[in-house]
């Protein structure tokens, strides 16, 4: 347990830290230690063997043996660090696991804190693969950016602007340039033109990725204000329920639902997980899913997960292959979702609590009414039924035919299904024809039709 010394962090059900508002993730490191030497007596953690995050606004260690119970998840503000030291190369450094030194403030009840009267030196020990370098790098620029006290965002327009300003063209036209020298001639001359045109070239595509860095930026900013509409939307509605009627209630979690797909404020990337990418990826898709699932009923295409998942992570794309990749790991965790293959290769996420059972029983009670018994359902028909896409539907319409619910009919307008009657011939009297059951609704059916 972490105790009271260090901030507690909320954990997902898949076991990803609670992300605090414009908070993002910049570096993952396993199998990690987090412990003050210097004074054991101190009532700062041992820490042993964990997941060390570091964000825009806090040091996150989470445990690696049960991430998803989060009892011993624990952070430490960049706020409260006061001093980072410089990592000294020594032989006895060479045989031993990389460490990274920095001191933090404690307030005087022993809790870190961003002001206190003490400080120890806080040491984390990298007891697994990792570029503890590029960690402490990624550490001293987050601590000097200060994120957590809201800067203005003017920075970035400021530094455009001055390279704006000093990217001037040059006159051109006569053998003098603008400062009253010659210009230079012949070979020289033209070398010294390509070097010019290199230059504005060089300028130019500076510029362009400043502004491409600004959008992506603002991007970030338009994903927290849809975050902030969502959850007011939300309380609205809680609020406001009896207040509104059923066309108002409707527009209102449709925006919602668009809202949500907005986009993800911190995705994992290749570049900050590195050889956690697909661990972390896989717990941050699980989290993304629940709201989906709930909407198709419990069960939804991989294709459309991978076009809502992707649109919501916006610039940071991940393949097909990522994907699969992530899904795969669901069963190491303990996750409510699994990756499911029918029969036909088509592939889904279902929740655990998904039931075949009650699927099979909306599509018996369909092919019960006395229209399909006469000519059957198709998968449009079970598709409005089940309120799922008809590619969906067509599967679940196999599913039960392999259970020997339902046999097909196949014509040129496509499959039809129909009930089995066959289960209810009894092997021992298979002649006897029964006044009640499926076979006589059947019949029935078709003499009315008749």
């Amino acid at each position: 347990m972490v105790g009271n010394c260090l901030p507690p962090v909320k954990i997902t059900g898949s076991g990803r830290p609670v992300l605090e508002p414009n908070e993002i993730e910049c570096f993952f490191l396993s199998g990690v230690d987090l412990l003050c030497e210097d004074d054991p007596t101190t009532s700062f953690p041992h820490l042993k063997s964990g997941l060390l995050i570091l964000t825009t606004h806090r040091l996150l260690w989470l445990p690696e043996s049960d991430a998803s119970s989060g009892g011993a998840a624990g952070g430490v503000p960049l706020a409260a660090v006061s001093h980072i030291f410089s990592v000294k190369k020594s032989l006895r450094s060479v045989f031993s696991s990389p460490r990274v030194r920095f001191q933090v403030s404690m307030s005087p009840e022993g809790r870190v804190a961003a002001v206190g009267s003490q400080s120890v030196v806080v040491t984390v020990v990298v007891r697994g693969k990792g570029d503890c370098d590029a960690f402490l790098a990624k550490l001293w620029e987050n601590w000097r950016a200060r994120a957590w006290e809201d800067a203005g965002s003017g920075s970035s327009n400021a530094a455009a602007t001055a390279a704006a300003e000093t990217a001037t063209p040059s006159s051109s036209g006569g053998i003098y340039s603008s400062d009253g020298t010659v210009k230079m001639v012949g070979v020289s001359g033209i070398l010294r033109k390509e070097q010019e045109m290199w230059e504005s070239t060089d300028r130019s595509l500076q510029d362009a990725f400043q502004d491409l860095n600004a959008l992506m930026s603002k991007a970030k900013e338009m994903v927290m204000l849809a975050e902030k509409m969502r959850l007011k939307l939300l309380s609205g509605s809680n609020s406001q329920t009896n207040a509104t009627n059923d066309e108002e209630m409707g527009s209102k979690e449709e925006m919602q639902d668009w809202l949500l797909s907005v986009g993800i404020i911190s995705p994992v990337t290749k570049e900050s997980a590195g050889a956690l990418y697909h661990q972390q990826l896989s717990r941050q898709l699980a989290d993304f899913i629940k709201v989906p699932l709930e909407k198709a009923g419990g069960m939804i295409n991989l294709i459309d997960i991978y076009c809502l998942f992707n649109r919501a992570r916006g610039t940071e794309l991940i393949s097909p292959d990522d994907l699969l990749q992530a899904c795969s790991l669901w069963e190491k965790f303990d996750v409510p979702v699994v990756l499911r293959k029918f029969d036909s290769g088509v592939m889904v996420i279902q929740t655990k609590s998904h039931s075949d059972e009650e699927v099979f029983n909306n599509v018996k009670m369909l092919v019960m009414k006395p229209d399909a018994l006469r000519a059957g359902i198709s998968a449009s028909d079970a598709a409005r039924t089940l309120g799922v896409a008809p590619a969906m539907a067509k599967e679940h319409l196999l599913s039960a035919e392999s259970k020997g619910l339902l046999c097909r009919d196949i014509s040129p307008d496509g499959f039809r299904f129909y009930i089995n009657l066959f289960a209810e011939i009894d092997q021992d009297d298979i002649y006897l024809v029964k006044d009640r059951g499926i076979y006589a609704s059947w019949v029935q059916a078709n003499h009315s039709h008749a």
